[in-house]
Order: C-alpha cells, then structure tokens, then sequence
C-alpha cells in the first residue's frame, strides 16, 4: 500500500540583496552600523492621534491562553509582550558587505573586552568613563535623540555640531543614519514596520536587528524622513566619512595610553554604551510601567534610565516624542534633561519643548 504524502510545498525564495550596487553607492560600508542604513516612506507623523490603539499589558506570569499559544512564539520572560513574529536574521538569507562589516565591528569590540581584567588600570579606567558621558550623554541621548531626532530644543549651529561630532564616537552610526532609523521607530512602533519591536523577539529588538539591512530597506522603503539633516554639509560629511573618526580616535588613546586605553577607553567604553542603548529599544518595550496610552508597548523603566541618561522613561517620551524632558516627575532622574536645562539656563539652548497640561490629560492612563 502506497503511502499517501501531500505533495512538496515550494521553499520561499530568499531575497536577495545587490550588494554590489550598494557597495558602489556606499563606499565606506560601516556607514550603516548600528542604525546601519537610513529608510524612509513617507513624512514623518507626530500627531499622537494617528498611533494604533494597542492593549495596556503588565509583567505578569500567567500563563498563555490556547490562543495565544497557537498565534505566538511565547511570552517573554516576566512580562506579558507576546512574540508574534520571530525572526531569524542568521538563517534562510543572503549575507551582503554591510552586515559582515557590522556584525564584524561589533564583535570585534566584544572581544576587547575580554582583555579587560589584564589591562586594568586607573588611567584607563576613568578615561573611559569620561567618554562614557561625552559619546553617550551629549552625543547619543542629547544630539542624535532629543535634539536631531525629535527637535527638542534648538542649540547654536557650532555647539549642536560638537554634539554630533561626539556621538559619531559612540559607533553608532552616523547621525543621519541613527535619527532616520529612530524616526521610523516613533511612526512604525511596534508594528510590523518598527525596525525594532519586542514583537519579533527580545534580542531582536535589542541587537540582532542591525545585521540585517535589507529587511529594514523592505520595511521602510525610499529614503526621505531625515532631509532637515541631508541639506547640511556638516551631516553628509560625516556620514561619508563616519568610520575614519573613530580610528582616529582609537589612534590617539594608544599615543597616549597604549593597548590599556583602547581595550577600556574603545572596547569597554563602546561595548556599554551599544547596551545600554540598546535596552531603551529592548527593554523599555518589556518590562516597566506604562503611564500614558500611547497606543504602543512603550514602558518606564527606572534602572535603565539610570544606565541611560534618562532614556529609560520610555513611555514617557512615546507619549510626548517633542519633550526635552523625559523624566517628567520630579523623581524620574533624567541627567539628560538637567544638561539641557542647564545649556537654558545660560542662553545656549532655546525653543525647549515640554508637555502641556492638556496634552498630559489627554494622554492619562485613569487608575
């Protein structure tokens, strides 16, 4: 008796990237690590009344409904975000120069972490945590977030350049290319467009995402959500030559402190400020309380707002994105917003947006 088998499904095709024509259009490839490529679609949206609509979900460790469980890849540990869409960016694709290039970056700055214990010592330990606060403080969460991204508050053209300059250090991107990513998060949050959501998996929302460029070109499409910054020679320079600045720098800590200095004040110092980064996108989606509706999975999580300068008041910033101020009680320690208020204080930074009473009514979970 024959044995009745259903007939061979046809395996998806992988798309494929032409990684030759984009390695002729982009010639320094590490342009695109960690926000890696900017992607646009259409005008940015700020209206907070276009957002979806989506459930208020708390940590809980109830287990999934039948249904949850036959529509879902399981719950991420200690919170109710459900993963409905796992993706897998190692497998089933073509690899193109730009990831290689990235994950290769990256992993190299892990691995000179590992030669942190036998490099030790105080120079290159304070030395790193100086550029802790000046890539990560004043160039990623004060100029390529609240003041590229979202247009906060307004600073004169050479300081908000100084800004830019220290957050191209953090090996992040260029600021082009961090802000356009940022901005589809805002208008893509936690849909199938989000560069980044919970939703495909926590480590990919917090890392795994940036090795797959294609997929956020197919997500996003044409680019044209960061024209404020392409009219600026300042920002195409930059982005032209992004990577030459970090070697420079590497360079220079050697002259001054040999290998010590680049495992702490490069590897250490980078590999901290990538998670902590990180975890604004990863777990501030996951884990934490939600104080506004904002129709997306945005949380406030105070540890990370500690580790990140106030990044950490997550929900906060996704219900009011033009705030300078995320920490909006006098509680929510916000280093970020204390900077900008002092750069006010002594004339430097003008146009500061905060929340209005009304807009804060409008937005309140009740109870």
């Amino acid at each position: 008796m024959a044995l009745l088998l259903p007939p061979p499904s046809k395996p998806k095709p992988i798309l494929k990237l032409n990684s030759h024509k984009i390695a002729q259009k982009h010639k320094n490839p590490i342009h695109f690590f960690a926000s890696n490529i900017y992607f646009t679609n259409k005008k940015l949206k700020n209206d907070i009344n276009i957002k979806r609509v989506l459930p208020i979900v708390k940590a809980t460790s109830n287990p999934l409904s039948e249904d949850e469980k036959d529509s879902s890849f399981g719950r991420i540990l200690l919170s109710d975000v459900v993963v409905k869409r796992r993706k897998n960016v190692f497998l089933g694709r073509k690899w193109n120069p730009l990831d290689v290039a990235t994950i290769g970056v990256m992993g190299f700055m892990h691995l000179l972490c590992l030669f942190a214990p036998l490099t030790f010592n105080w120079s290159a330990f304070w030395v790193a945590v100086g550029l802790y606060v000046i890539t990560g403080l004043f160039g990623i969460t004060l100029s390529f977030h609240r003041n590229l991204s979202h247009r906060s508050f307004k600073l004169p053209k050479w300081l908000e350049y100084f800004f830019a300059y220290c957050g191209v250090q953090a090996l992040q991107g260029s600021p082009i290319d961090w802000v356009s990513t940022h901005r589809y998060h805002h208008q893509f949050c936690d849909s199938e467009k989000d560069p980044h959501s919970p939703l495909e998996g926590f480590w990919f929302s917090h890392m795994t995402w940036l090795f797959d460029t294609y997929a956020l070109v197919q997500r996003c499409g044409k680019p044209n959500n960061v024209g404020d910054l392409e009219k600026q020679q300042f920002y195409k320079f930059l982005q032209r030559t992004y990577i030459v600045h970090p070697i420079a720098l590497g360079a220079l800590l050697y002259a001054l402190g040999g290998f010590p200095y680049i495992v702490w004040a490069m590897g250490v110092r980078i590999v901290w400020v990538y998670h902590i980064t990180w975890l604004v996108n990863s777990a501030c989606h996951v884990w934490g309380k939600q104080a506004w509706n904002t129709g997306d999975l945005s949380r406030n999580n105070w540890w990370v707002a500690v580790l990140a300068f106030g990044e950490g008041w997550h929900n906060n910033h996704h219900a009011f994105e033009y705030s300078a101020r995320h920490g909006l009680q006098w509680w929510q320690i916000d280093t970020t917003w204390y900077v900008i208020s002092l750069l006010k204080a002594i004339g430097l930074a003008t146009d500061v947006k905060l929340p209005s009473a009304a807009h804060k009514q409008k937005l309140a979970i009740m109870g």
